[in-house]
């Protein structure tokens, strides 16, 4: 299933389907390798900067604002191969929905507080100003904002 596919789907959906099919988008292109835990934190950080509005006021726009996620950098022709890792993505997606549906003092989170994430071995942004929060697979958690 291409990237492009995905996008346009997400574009024609209603909410909330249209936000589990961007969030399950960003958790396979981004964390599709890890650990579920992984996944879910990966999930996580997109869905507090959607409660924030800083980025937008659905999960797809949050995902898809430029540069943020690789919703939104990686080329549309990409090909998503894994059914495995989709499956497992769009599981964990509907999950974090759920969850973020709830009051704040019932959600359970992975990385509480994170706001985001880099891969642990890649180039340290400018935005990296202490410790991550949490180092979880291949991915450290911030809090920036």
């Amino acid at each position: 299933m291409k990237l492009a596919f995905l996008l346009w789907l997400a574009s024609a959906l209603p909410q909330p389907a249209s936000d589990q099919v961007c969030l399950a988008t960003t958790v396979y292109l981004e964390a599709r390798s890890e650990s579920k835990v992984g996944q879910m934190a990966v999930a996580e950080v997109a869905m507090r900067r959607r409660e924030t509005g800083r980025w937008g006021t659905t999960v797809c726009d949050v995902v898809r604002a430029p540069g943020q996620f690789a919703t939104a950098t990686t080329k549309e022709n990409f090909v998503l191969d894994s059914p495995e890792a989709w499956q497992t993505a769009w599981k964990i997606a509907g999950r974090t929905i759920e969850m973020w549906s709830l009051p704040i003092k019932q959600r359970k989170f992975v990385v509480p507080n994170a706001d985001h994430f880099v891969v642990v071995d890649s180039v340290s942004p400018a935005w990296i100003k202490g410790p991550p929060l949490a180092t979880i697979g291949a991915h450290n958690f911030y809090r920036i904002n």
